[in-house]
């Protein structure tokens, strides 16, 4: 290496335009659905059938939500309510499964009892099942336990995410042990060490797991096709995916590409908040 050069400068060097070069085919590439989705909701009927089709909109109108939303309200339950359900469902089973994830990483990756090497080996043959595949325990779990029409069956099926857990304990890990057992030796609980140590180091790794979690709940479908009758009590993401089935006509395609547009922006917005931390926590290579 050249004397004086620095593999990450903080200003921009002629040397970088070789990557810059390199990496921005793939960024457009990349970033092209996204644009066409936000171009696309906001298309009038002339524009969204168009030929040959456009891209980018011309002239840009607020009628597919209209629309869509005069629907919802014609059904008999308002668009309001199932977005209620989704973002009470979101944040109670978001909250809960990062709970659940960090404090059981952290159990299995620090703490010695027995059975743990049996626990971490069960969550990672978890990883391979599909939902698919644990539909009907899942169901006569929640008919047995008398949950069908119940907030809980949309929350409960949910909370157990054995990717975001095996995410967090590889993150857990790499925390120094020297650095837990002076905290034992100060007289700090596991309770203290999980709530002033190992949280505040891992907040890379549960922004990581968040989004995965959050992605997860807000586009499940499964537990209101199948646990649920009652219509009010179905999420948003349920509802966006009938409205596009069941109108799949030439009217119903403005609609379906504004509920397209809804269902993305929440994962979008997720994602950008929390990029930074989702970056560090590929990159970590070890806590210092």
């Amino acid at each position: 290496m050249a004397k004086g050069r620095k593999i990450n400068p903080k200003k921009f060097e002629i040397g970088q335009l070789k990557i810059i070069l390199l990496i921005l085919p793939l960024v457009i590439f990349m970033g092209m659905p996204i644009i066409f989705i936000l171009n696309h909701a906001f298309k009038p009927m002339e524009e969204l059938f168009a030929f040959p089709p456009t891209f980018f909109v011309k002239n840009p109108t607020l009628e597919n939500f209209s629309k869509l939303i005069k629907f919802s309200d014609s059904s008999g339950i308002p668009l309001s309510r199932y977005l209620f359900n989704s973002l009470i469902v979101t944040v109670i089973t978001v909250g809960l499964a990062l709970l659940l994830t960090t404090m059981s990483a952290f159990a299995l990756a620090k703490i010695k009892f027995k059975g743990r090497n049996m626990l971490t080996q069960i969550n990672q043959i978890a990883i391979m099942f599909v939902s698919t595949a644990v539909l009907i325990p899942r169901y006569l779990v929640i008919c047995n336990l008398g949950l069908i029409d119940n907030l809980l069956a949309h929350i409960l099926p949910l909370v157990a995410m054995p990717v975001a857990l095996f995410l967090v304990k590889q993150f857990v890990e790499q925390i120094p042990d020297s650095l837990l057992e002076a905290a034992y030796m100060d007289g700090a609980t596991d309770l203290d060490i999980y709530l002033k140590v190992i949280l505040p180091m891992i907040r890379p790794a549960v922004a990581t797991a968040s989004i995965l979690v959050f992605q997860q709940v807000w586009t499940n479908m499964e537990t209101s096709s199948y646990f649920f009758s009652d219509d009010s009590m179905k999420t948003l993401t349920f509802y966006m995916n009938t409205l596009v089935n069941a109108n799949n006509t030439v009217a119903g395609q403005g609609m379906a590409a504004a509920a397209s547009l809804i269902m993305f922006l929440p994962n979008l917005i997720l994602f950008i908040i929390l990029q930074n931390k989702v970056m560090n926590t590929m990159a970590s290579s070890g806590i210092k």
